[in-house]
């Protein structure tokens, strides 16, 4: 990671061991059907969407409050303990560091906080909040493999890329230097491939990463 220079962006993934029975902070979610995704009966971008405008209605207050019984229970246990230290003493050296991801950003934004990450270094599916009530009006989704760079905050593509899933190659392929963390067997298919190194946290010796919808030639 030393070729990461100071003030430099780095997508900031990988992070979790396991992201536990999905990302859903109520019964209203739950798990949203990939199955929907996979048979291209919906865009991955109108997904996520679809994803935070399910909210509309309820307060902010209280996703973030769900938000935070969420990360508490089932992130925070699970946080690989050598990427929490490498992303302190990255911020220490004054790396800019952004958390991107598909989740809604009440979960990202609680589950990066501790790690020093601000709400305004977060990508992820948005909707507009006023008067203190959620709309359906959407602010932002995360990057997709269509559409693998953001449409707005870079103004040049990111110096690393860190990443578990094949979901986000496209991703990692527009970064400088891609580095796959608990890689899934399709991104370790994908990084050897593309002549990249991958790190495997001493808490995922024993397992492999599980991502949905993927398959071990997926990546291809």
């Amino acid at each position: 990671m030393g070729r990461c220079g100071r003030r430099r962006r780095l997508r900031l993934y990988g992070l979790v061991a396991e992201e536990g029975p999905g990302f859903a902070l109520d019964q209203r979610l739950g798990r949203y059907p990939l199955s929907r995704l996979l048979a291209g009966k919906v865009s991955e971008r109108d997904m996520c969407g679809e994803m935070v405008q399910i909210y509309a209605g309820l307060r902010d207050e209280e996703l973030r409050a769900a938000a935070a019984r969420y990360v508490n229970k089932y992130v925070q246990p699970r946080v690989f303990a050598e990427m929490a230290a490498l992303v302190g003493a990255l911020i220490h050296a004054g790396v800019e560091i952004w958390a991107v991801s598909s989740t809604n950003k009440w979960v990202v934004a609680e589950g990066v906080r501790d790690l020093g990450i601000p709400e305004e270094r977060i990508l992820a599916a948005e909707v507009r909040v006023v008067a203190g009530l959620i709309t359906t009006e959407i602010l932002d989704v995360p990057p997709t493999k269509a559409r693998p760079r953001p449409s707005r905050v870079w103004s040049h593509l990111p110096r690393c890329g860190v990443r578990n899933s094949v979901h986000d190659l496209a991703m990692l392929q527009i970064a400088r230097n891609a580095f796959p963390v608990n890689p899934s067997p399709a991104l370790l298919e994908a990084a050897a491939k593309n002549g990249w190194g991958y790190f495997q946290p001493e808490a995922a010796e024993d397992g492999e990463a599980a991502v949905g919808g993927e398959s071990p030639t997926s990546g291809s």
